[in-house]
C-alpha cells in the first residue's frame, strides 16, 4: 500500500469529505497524506461516520505542516501533482507515474501561491463553463482512479 501513487490533502475542512477520501484510498490500496492543520479533529465523529470501518485499513500519514510535508516528500524522491482549477492542463492527458503524489487544496481556499510554484505539474479537472469546483472527494477519486487506470494498479 505504501508503494505507488499517493493522495494529499492540504489543510482539508470537511471531515466528511476526508473520511470519505480515506475510505476510497483503503478500498484502492493508496496511501493518504494530511498536511496539517486540518479544519476539524481527525478524531471527529463525522470522519469515522463517512470512513465507516475502513479508517483502520487506510494508510494515513499527517504532516504538522506544509515545510515537513515537503521534507517528507523530497525524502521520498516523489513528484508533487497540484489539482487545481487554475491549471490548463487536463488531468486526463497527463501521464501519471508510481512517485506521484496528488494534492488537493482546501474544499474552502485551495492552495496559497507558494504551494502552486512548488508543484512539479498543475493539472485540471475540465468542467461547464460557469462551474466553480467538484466536492473534494469526487475530485480525487476521479484523478485517482485515471491514475490507477494509467499504472494499472486496480485490484478489483
Amino acid at each position: 500500500m505504501t508503494s505507488g501513487p499517493r493522495i494529499a490533502l492540504y489543510q482539508p475542512d470537511i471531515a466528511g469529505n476526508t473520511g470519505t477520501i480515506l475510505r476510497f484510498a483503503a478500498c484502492m490500496g493508496l496511501a493518504v497524506d494530511i498536511i496539517e492543520p486540518a479544519g476539524f479533529d481527525l478524531s471527529d465523529r463525522n470522519l469515522k461516520r463517512a470512513g465507516m470501518d475502513y479508517l483502520e485499513m487506510a494508510a494515513l500519514t499527517r504532516h504538522v505542516d506544509w515545510q515537513a510535508f515537503r521534507e517528507h516528500l523530497h525524502a521520498q524522491n516523489r513528484r508533487l501533482i497540484l489539482l487545481s482549477t487554475r491549471a490548463s492542463v487536463p488531468y486526463t492527458g497527463f501521464a501519471f507515474s508510481d512517485r506521484d503524489t496528488l494534492l488537493f487544496g482546501r474544499e474552502s481556499a485551495g492552495v496559497p501561491e507558494a504551494v502552486h510554484e512548488a508543484a512539479d505539474a498543475r493539472l485540471v479537472i475540465p468542467m461547464q463553463p460557469g462551474a466553480r469546483s467538484l466536492n473534494l472527494a469526487l475530485s480525487v477519486a476521479m484523478v485517482a482512479g485515471e491514475s490507477i487506470r494509467q499504472l494499472r494498479h486496480a485490484t478489483i
